[in-house]
């Protein structure tokens, strides 16, 4: 069976677009790192591709905030090729930089207008917005049915680095209801029955998210997008517990769901 093709857009100022292509290639898929240039260009077209992968940075330098402009441009220049693409059942994941542009652009939350990541807001117990880089404890929500989600059984561990995640909603109930909330920060400490407990606070929850919300999903379950970035837990060398806790989960996982879900 011919492995599944994943295109990376990348655009000034984007990083870790290469750790998102060795998670995908590790997960059994051929991922493509292409300029939106190339893209605008027509010279290489998304429906080339089973899988959309948005990495993490600093698009465009956040000039106008975070995301704001690479959404843009995925509305304006590739607005039709997105649908076609969420229509056809493609998966789509957008990490940190890529999750804020997939809201940017309208295709996350999914139909929660009242649902943003918010920009320049600090974490509880902090006086001003600081840039957060360090290891948190997420979870897979039961309630999401997303493909992406399939195999997270256990809690997984990776690196946030971003200064402007925070997740607010006004109405968080019916994000919930429709079972829209794919991962949660938790606080990693793990209970003698193997329970993970919410993080609810600072540093646990690394910015403020309200319900300790980590990533959501749109209503199909295909689009993922998250604030932490698994790409840089796929091996188990890259974790600093090295399997000392029992919530040091690799991600490479997720992954594995996403490009399963395109065969």
């Amino acid at each position: 069976m011919k492995a599944p093709r994943v295109l990376i857009p990348v655009a000034l100022g984007t990083n870790r677009d290469h750790d998102l292509a060795e998670a995908f290639t590790l997960a059994g898929a051929e991922p493509m790192s292409v300029p939106l240039t190339v893209l605008r260009s027509g010279e290489v077209s998304m429906d080339d591709f089973q899988v959309l992968a948005l990495p993490g940075g600093f698009s465009y330098g956040d000039a106008l905030g975070a995301g704001r402009l690479l959404g843009l441009d995925l509305a304006n220049w590739f607005g039709d090729q997105l649908r076609q693409a969420i229509a056809a059942d493609k998966p789509v994941i957008g990490i940190c930089n890529g999750f804020q542009a997939l809201v940017s652009a309208g295709i996350l939350p999914g139909g929660d207008a009242a649902a943003v990541l918010s920009t320049n807001t600090p974490p509880p117990g902090l006086h001003e917005p600081r840039f957060e880089c360090r290891w948190v404890t997420i979870g897979a929500d039961r309630a999401n049915p997303s493909p992406w989600l399939s195999t997270l059984t256990e809690p997984i561990r990776c690196p946030v680095a971003h200064g402007e995640g925070q997740f607010v909603s006004a109405d968080l109930a019916s994000l919930e209801a429709r079972g829209g909330i794919a991962l949660r920060y938790l606080d990693g400490a793990v209970s003698a029955a193997g329970a993970v407990s919410a993080a609810g606070a600072y540093p646990a929850n690394p910015n403020g998210s309200v319900g300790d919300v980590a990533g959501i999903t749109d209503q199909t379950g295909l689009v993922l997008g998250l604030m932490p970035h698994p790409e840089n837990h796929i091996r188990d060398h890259q974790d600093p517990l090295r399997g000392r806790s029992a919530a040091s989960g690799n991600c490479l996982p997720l992954f594995e769901a996403g490009v399963a879900a395109a065969i």
